[in-house]
């Protein structure tokens, strides 16, 4: 079967999903800036807190690691067949707090799209906070053996008569926030992977993500 041009149908669906990503990502930065500036203007000091057992937050993960080396290439060849494996990095207003990484491709009839971001927030407990929250109005269901708690979520949605499948993955780790998305159409067929491949495919990277983690704690 020859391959097909990305339907305008399928274009029309993920830039909405670009520019919502883009904006996500540039909200905190402002706010990231300010506090900078007020960092670098205060008086510095090395000493330790003056009041005898004063509470320090714990902060597990100084930055996001570079997202793009966190999957590695074979993961990314039997999720996203044909797709570029040195992915493309997702524009972020501060890099410091955080980065994201794509890959996408049309095999044939086949659509793939796979991205991991990672988020660091000033504390543990602001990213329990932040986890929790994350739940919203979507159907979770936890999931064991990823980072310190993790759950997962899938829907399909149907636009002119073309399916498409989606599995997020978010894993929490200390004060890391990871989210994994995976999902995939079949423009011949006009359905969709079944549940259990997107839920496997995006569990399988954020595995891998979750996995790279370890040698960065407290960089």
């Amino acid at each position: 079967m020859g391959s097909l041009p990305l339907p305008v149908t399928l274009t029309a669906r993920l830039l909405p999903v670009a520019v919502l990503a883009c904006a996500g990502w540039a909200y905190s930065g402002p706010m990231a800036e300010q506090s900078k500036d007020r960092s670098e203007s205060a008086p510095q000091s090395s000493s330790a807190p003056d009041k005898p057992g004063a509470a320090v937050a714990s902060k597990t993960f100084a930055k996001p690691p570079a997202p793009c080396d966190a999957v590695p290439t074979s993961t990314v060849k039997s999720l996203v067949p044909d797709g570029k494996t040195a992915g493309k990095e997702l524009s972020a207003t501060d890099e410091s707090v955080r980065r994201g990484c794509s890959w996408s491709a049309l095999k044939g009839y086949d659509y793939r799209w796979l991205d991991v971001s990672f988020e660091v927030k000033d504390s543990d407990d602001l990213a329990k906070k932040a986890f929790a929250a994350g739940d919203g109005e979507k159907r979770t269901s936890p999931l064991k053996g990823l980072g310190d708690e993790a759950r997962v979520t899938s829907s399909l949605t149907t636009k002119d008569k073309q399916d498409t499948r989606e599995s997020v993955v978010t894993v929490r780790t200390g004060n890391m926030l990871l989210t994994v998305t995976y999902n995939g159409s079949d423009f011949e067929s006009k359905g969709a992977p079944s549940n259990d491949t997107v839920i496997r495919g995006a569990r399988k990277a954020a595995g891998d993500a979750a996995a790279s983690l370890d040698s960065g704690k407290g960089s």
